[in-house]
């Protein structure tokens, strides 16, 4: 009587590690580049999300004849902003700043009301601008109250440096449009872009 004995198939220790080996490099490999894909990603969300913002408030103000503000909530504008109608303008203290006297937040005739606010921009993220520390306001015809530009960046490094891929510039023309500087050379930087504290 004879038994057959089934060969059983396995992997070797050898061919582990092989395998091992190569996905750690492929994920050597994927990973950053995923990374930086994610923080492009982010940046231009976050740019977008800001250039909606202040559309929205020209908008605004053609639509409803009234001054409309896009103001800071904090230090800088990465910090947060909230677009409101700017109606009670009667003392130099009282333009451009928010004026809910009922705390109501309703707009009536003679106050303020707030449209929108939003959120801060994520972690390590600069929003500045050069001509607009603090408000751009935006009157019935569209025009704002000047141009000037804002730089926002992905400062994780913090040297306020533009780098490849971790800027976008943002330009408010004369008529009070919005529009993104190109990047004509390729480098990655934004054209006109020197500094993420002033653009």
């Amino acid at each position: 009587m004879s038994i057959k004995v089934a060969s059983i198939k396995g992997v070797t220790l050898i061919e582990l590690m092989i395998v091992v080996v190569i996905v750690g490099i492929l994920s050597a490999i994927a990973i950053p580049s995923f990374i930086t894909a994610i923080r492009a990603s982010r940046l231009t969300a976050s740019a977008n999300q800001f250039i909606a913002s202040l559309s929205f408030a020209r908008s605004e103000a053609v639509k409803r004849g009234q001054i409309v503000v896009a103001r800071i909530n904090g230090a800088n504008w990465e910090n947060g902003w909230e677009v409101f109608v700017d109606i009670d303008r009667s003392t130099a203290a009282r333009t451009n700043v928010f004026n809910d006297d009922n705390d109501n937040n309703l707009c009536e005739a003679a106050e303020d009301c707030k449209l929108r606010i939003y959120e801060p921009l994520p972690n390590n993220f600069t929003l500045r601008s050069n001509n607009f520390p603090n408000y751009i306001s935006y009157f019935p015809s569209g025009e704002s109250n000047t141009n000037g530009s804002f730089a926002i960046c992905d400062n994780t490094d913090g040297n306020n440096i533009p780098e490849s891929r971790t800027a976008k510039h943002i330009v408010v023309n004369s008529t009070g449009r919005l529009r993104q500087n190109p990047d004509n050379n390729n480098d990655g930087i934004p054209d006109g872009l020197t500094s993420c504290n002033n653009p």
